[in-house]
């Protein structure tokens, strides 16, 4: 028998990739129907969501654009990866780098910034991954992209390594932020660890590791919708035509809601477009 539908909330180990989180959930949940938002790097642990049968098509409807992060940066080393897991390249002397020069460099990287992705990310350029074009030999120089770092606290300093936290928006590089300190700071830096601590609603309070697994860790379709969006209630006649598909009275409301019949069922997740409300998913069809 297979897992239910909803979402699993996975403590991720170092090492893995999300893809590699994704085909181990398919065996413990007997299913091949699961699905993940927000990839970890392999060196990266921490939060990541897996949707697991129907809720496979809540993950792209879910707000998880807000992320937060504790990691390490070692100031002095430059690597092609502007991680641990890439050749280092520069080694500079950062012992005389004052801590007040840190925090205000720190702040400078606060904000609303334009962000160079690292070249060895999974961004594609003309169809090919960045990765890809790198180990291949290929020169390859991204464009900059705005981002928001909403946060970026220096929790301690030991010698070279910063422990930092930073909260931002969906499509920042750590790895990025990591290089661009170091460089700002006139002597190169890498980042040496990663923990992503929560995105959107969902924070390591929630997570656990794959396994043990246990069906009932799965935060059924219902309390997921409910816990993720706004609800509407349906009568029942409105529950019977939105699982035809058909549209319903505006809700006034903006964004996407769950809607709900009156067995507390969700039935589809719904959204106004046109001065009707319109079903973008629909869980339980006619």
């Amino acid at each position: 028998m297979t897992a239910p539908d909803g979402l699993v909330v996975v403590d991720k180990p170092a090492g893995w990739t999300s893809h590699d989180v994704v085909g181990k959930t398919r065996r413990l949940a007997r299913t091949r129907k699961v699905g993940h938002a927000g990839t970890l790097d392999p060196m990266a642990t921490g939060v990541l969501l897996l949707g697991i049968g129907k809720a496979t098509r809540l993950l792209g409807h879910l707000a998880l654009t807000d992320k937060a992060y504790d990691a390490t940066i070692r100031l002095g080393q430059t690597t092609v990866t502007d991680d641990a897991e890439g050749e280092v390249v520069a080694t500079v002397d950062a012992g005389g780098v004052a801590d007040d020069i840190i925090a205000r460099e720190i702040a400078v990287l606060t904000g609303e910034l334009l962000q160079v992705p690292s070249s060895v990310s999974a961004i594609k350029v003309d169809g090919v991954r960045s990765y890809a074009r790198v180990r291949a030999g290929e020169e390859v120089a991204l464009k900059a992209r705005p981002v928001t770092v909403s946060s970026f606290v220096l929790r301690a300093r030991r010698g070279d390594e910063l422990d930092v936290t930073v909260t931002c928006s969906s499509g920042t590089y750590i790895r990025a932020l990591a290089r661009d300190l170091g460089a700002a700071l006139g002597v190169g830096g890498h980042l040496t660890a990663l923990r992503r601590t929560r995105v959107g609603p969902f924070s390591l309070a929630d997570a656990a590791p794959l396994e043990p697994w246990d069906d009932a860790r799965v935060l059924l379709l219902d309390a997921a919708v409910s816990s993720a969006f706004p609800r509407r209630e349906l009568a029942a006649e409105e529950a019977v035509a939105l699982s035809f598909g058909k549209r319903l009275a505006p809700t006034g409301v903006p964004g996407v809601l769950g809607a709900f019949d009156p067995d507390g069922r969700c039935v589809a997740l719904i959204e106004d477009a046109d001065d009707a409300a319109r079903p973008t998913v629909v869980f339980r069809p006619a």
